[in-house]
């Protein structure tokens, strides 16, 4: 066997595995970044968001717009807020979520889940303050997968605050191969409206991928066996 193919093949395969490793899952939400608008009015509604629906007081937010919308506004560099609020890590509509008035989840039925496979949910999401109020406030969301519940951390706003975009990882186990997708504004105080805000919701089936040390060993035996072979070739050459 010839040495020199022989570490090529090496090399070849070991980026085949790499390539495998680092393949892209499905992302099985629907309209996770809330860009696929119909029927624009701010209010979500299942004609507004296509994918979710919501009976809440929650709002979509073009980009860049959530202290300049005719429809509701949030405290942000136009309307006097030097707090930073802006566009969103995606680049283009979010949710906003009453979390103390008119509470509702928004909401998506996820199809095609394995029983008993795990999934990470990831999103993006930010606390802030409906404009023309004012006062200390907290925002959290409440998220669930079918009966299992996870949270994110509470936060303490200030007043006229946001909280800057911040991204969050929940894991989840499929005990259906059906199951809702709900995303619930928890906040305070009553009167000073806390808005949660969301982005980007992707939810992945959690494939394990092949580890390093699997990699090298690999290498490693492949190696060996060239190796071999080589000194077989040479035993031979010399007889």
């Amino acid at each position: 066997m010839n040495f020199t193919k022989t570490l090529a093949f090496i090399a070849a395969f070991a980026g085949l595995l790499c390539t495998s490793a680092q393949a892209t899952t499905l992302n099985l939400v629907t309209n996770g970044n809330f860009d696929t608008v119909a029927n624009y009015t701010g209010k979500v509604t299942t004609t507004t968001v296509p994918g979710w629906s919501t009976t809440g007081y929650n709002f979509v937010f073009s980009a860049n717009g959530g202290d300049n919308n005719t429809f509701m506004n949030l405290w942000g560099p136009k309307n006097g807020a030097a707090n930073g609020l802006g566009a969103s890590p995606t680049g283009g509509n979010y949710i906003g979520a009453d979390g103390n008035y008119g509470v509702g989840a928004l909401t998506q039925t996820i199809n095609g889940l394995v029983v008993g496979q795990s999934y990470d949910l990831s999103f993006y999401w930010g606390a802030a303050q409906q404009a023309g109020f004012n006062g200390l406030n907290t925002e959290q969301w409440i998220v669930r997968l079918g009966d299992q519940q996870l949270s994110t951390s509470v936060y303490n706003n200030a007043n006229h605050g946001f909280s800057g975009w911040m991204q969050e990882s929940f894991t989840y186990t499929a005990t259906s191969t059906s199951e809702v997708l709900s995303f619930l504004a928890q906040g305070t105080p009553t009167g000073e409206p806390p808005f949660s805000l969301l982005d980007g919701v992707s939810l992945t089936a959690n494939v394990p991928e092949p580890s390093s040390t699997a990699l090298f060993l690999g290498g490693l035996a492949l190696l060996g066996c060239a190796m071999r072979a080589r000194r077989r070739s040479s035993a031979a050459g010399t007889q």
